[in-house]
């Protein structure tokens, strides 16, 4: 009996008790789904997670400098840090306890109506601070290195410290007053999406800085490309302070990559029990229904063992029919597995990951759980003598 005829006996086997297959494959279509179902979810979840991964957060470096050894971080070194590959914009901070609370008005005039003075923060930065501080100018420009160099007195204010000095246009050069010093504003820096306490404060060149005790960097910003933080983060103390990298302390966070395997992990650790014990049930129920059609079939083996067939082919023909019942449950199940893949996928309005492997391994998983499932029953009908069967 060739393969042709073993699977012909096979299908017309299972075709003549189509409702009693079909509620044994129903077992093995629930493991698989579920199993796809997890594995596809899974993987779609840590996707989103990586696409939705603040990326602000994830591109993000800090320095910080210790109070007591400020000198050891230059505002030149910043040079250094911006030729790293894979930095995207930088900036040197300088802020002080002192810078913290100064009194700032829009004009020397004292209007008893409203309030003129408005107490904020003063701080020294380096001209890359809205690319490094994800920021835009609402209005003007930034101060540049030749500001700096010429130790112009300009300054840059914040969104919110302009709305409370009544600044919203600077192409008439209005001024700040700094205790009684004027500074003509020459921008407003807002939309910042890192440091937004810049937006309450006013930035001065660092030239300008000095006035106010800001001589030294305490802080640098960092931007990144997406997944070079942790090389950057490894990188920059040594730029920015070689021999004393040691003393920076450096803020980074995770990749996001750890973030969607963690939570890949954990749903799997959580589904696939799931989906082993559908898987396990559904064995149970092909073993359980192939064992109850060998003893159904008795004389149809003794009639089959009495006309030539060998013992071989008596199992080879129910380990063909528990075989197709768990590769049927497999291709049903892996289909409607991906199915709700990408009924959840459109409802959350994700894009769905599909790994074809899974969908080629669900139907082959099925089989082989048929295959396991039939060996038993398989074997106690090869055994079964001639005559004690047509009995």
């Amino acid at each position: 009996m060739d393969i042709r005829d073993l699977t012909g006996e096979a299908v017309a086997a299972i075709t003549v008790r189509a409702a009693r297959s079909a509620l044994t494959t129903l077992g093995t279509v629930l493991g698989i789904t579920t199993l796809v179902i997890t594995l596809g979810i899974a993987a779609t979840a840590g996707n989103q997670i990586v696409g939705r991964f603040d990326e602000l957060t994830a591109t993000a470096v800090t320095v910080e400098v210790p109070e007591n050894d400020q000198e050891i971080v230059a505002w030149d070194a910043l040079d250094r840090v911006t030729r790293l590959r894979g930095v995207v914009a930088a900036a040197a901070l300088a802020e002080s306890k002192e810078s913290a609370n100064l009194s700032v008005r829009s004009n020397l005039l004292i209007d008893p109506t409203r309030v003129t003075a408005q107490t904020l923060t003063v701080v020294a930065a380096s001209p890359g601070l809205p690319g490094a501080a994800r920021g835009r100018m609402v209005q003007g420009r930034f101060f540049d290195s030749g500001h700096v160099a010429r130790r112009d007195e300009v300054v840059v204010v914040g969104e919110q410290a302009a709305k409370m000095l009544g600044i919203t246009r600077v192409d008439r050069a209005p001024a700040v007053f700094i205790g009684d010093h004027a500074y003509t504003v020459i921008g407003i820096l807002g939309g910042l999406r890192r440091e937004q306490s810049l937006s309450s404060a006013i930035m001065v060149p660092p030239t300008i800085g000095r006035r106010f005790g800001l001589r030294h960097v305490t802080r640098v910003l960092v931007t990144t490309s997406l997944g070079a933080a942790e090389l950057i983060a490894r990188q920059a103390p040594t730029a920015l302070s070689p021999g004393d990298e040691g003393m920076l302390q450096v803020i980074a966070q995770t990749s996001p990559t750890r973030a969607r395997d963690a939570v890949q992990n954990d749903v799997n650790a959580l589904f696939l029990i799931l989906g082993l014990v559908s898987l396990v049930v559904g064995a149970v129920g092909i073993a359980n229904v192939t064992l109850v059609t060998v003893m159904e079939r008795t004389g149809e083996i003794g009639l089959r063992r009495a006309l030539g067939a060998a013992r071989r082919h008596i199992a080879a023909q129910f380990l063909l029919e528990s075989t197709l019942i768990g590769l049927t449950g497999g291709v049903i199940g892996a289909s409607l597995g991906i199915v709700a893949i990408v009924a959840v996928s459109a409802a959350k309005e994700w894009t769905p990951v599909l790994d074809v492997r899974l969908g080629l391994a669900a139907p082959v998983a099925g089989a082989v759980v048929g295959l396991l499932a039939g060996l038993y029953p398989a074997l106690r009908a090869a055994r079964m003598e001639p005559v004690d069967a047509l009995r």
